[in-house]
């Protein structure tokens, strides 16, 4: 008898560790538990820890609550200004509701790669190059946007959309680098000109205090002088000022002229008129023609004129 119990108590323990066994389960922090009883969703969601279900009865699907860092293949589009462009994206999410992420979509991993990669060839057809290039910021909130709102009834919480990368054509890579470089010489010409400018108005303020103190130009010439002087292989002209002739000529007194000796004076008689004599034509005196005679035969003599 006693054995008996023994041998019952034996296999009551043995079966109570294998039920223990299957029905024992652990739940990690980042994940929840999902039960299904017969097909039928359970209203709880288990938390992290350990667990029991009903063996055989109770099937528990876990969730991971971690945000998701899914990469978005390259999709090639046309822009609004008809530019061919390839651009990739990341997208950070996580799962809300981890009874829904389960019962209301199949794959949500997938289903959040698909709406990723069509709203992406969407959000390239509404923009411009320059947008994808420079403006970002509100691409990546519209493209937030667009996906979030379908996954919204599939308990997943879409937390950040970033565009990583634009590949332009070649073509298009070298007219914009003519373009940045056109742009980069108008600049640099519009700054040498405002150089100029502030440099000829700074001048022509100095030009007008150094024309009410001559000495000033005196002064600024020797400055030049001394950095010229500095360099050891230049040769050095020194003018010799026209002022300093000036200042001289000023300061010098003026010698006294010499009398020069008076010249004999000298009467001039007033000279007769002279009349004008008319110039005559000459006319060629020819002598008058001679009458030529030519003899005959029978000895007679003919005029001929």
């Amino acid at each position: 008898m006693v054995e008996e119990l023994v041998t019952a108590g034996v296999t009551l323990a043995s079966v109570g560790v294998v039920y223990a066994m299957a029905a024992a389960r652990v739940v990690k922090q980042y994940e929840r538990g999902v039960v299904f009883r017969l097909g039928r969703l359970r209203p709880e969601v288990r938390g992290a820890g350990f667990t029991m279900v009903v063996p055989f009865v109770d099937k528990l699907r876990k969730v991971n609550m971690q945000i998701v860092t899914m990469p978005v293949p390259a999709q090639e589009g046309i822009t609004r200004d008809n530019v061919t462009v390839r651009v990739d994206a990341v997208v950070y999410f996580k799962v809300i509701d981890a009874a829904d992420a389960l019962v209301k979509v199949e794959d949500y991993k997938f289903a959040v790669s698909q709406m990723a990669q069509t709203s992406l060839r969407s959000i390239i057809g509404k923009s411009d190059l320059d947008d994808l290039l420079s403006n970002r910021e509100k691409l990546n909130q519209g493209l937030e946007l667009m996906i979030d709102s379908p996954s919204i009834g599939w308990g997943v919480q879409i937390d950040r959309v970033e565009i990583k990368d634009v590949s332009l054509p070649e073509t298009m890579k070298r007219s914009m680098a003519r373009q940045a470089e056109a742009d980069r010489e108008r600049r640099a010409r519009i700054i040498n000109a405002d150089a100029e400018l502030q440099a000829s108005k700074k001048l022509a303020e100095a030009a007008g205090v150094m024309s009410e103190q001559p000495a000033a130009l005196q002064l600024r010439l020797l400055q030049t002088v001394v950095a010229v002087a500095a360099e050891k292989n230049s040769t050095l002209v020194l003018p010799f000022p026209v002022e300093l002739l000036r200042f001289l000529e000023r300061a010098a007194p003026a010698p006294a002229a010499p009398a020069a000796p008076a010249a004999p004076a000298v009467s001039v008689a007033p000279a007769a008129p002279v009349a004008a004599v008319a110039p005559q034509p000459v006319q060629e005196q020819l002598p008058p023609a001679e009458p030529q005679s030519d003899p005959d035969s029978d000895g007679s003599i003919s005029r001929q004129d």
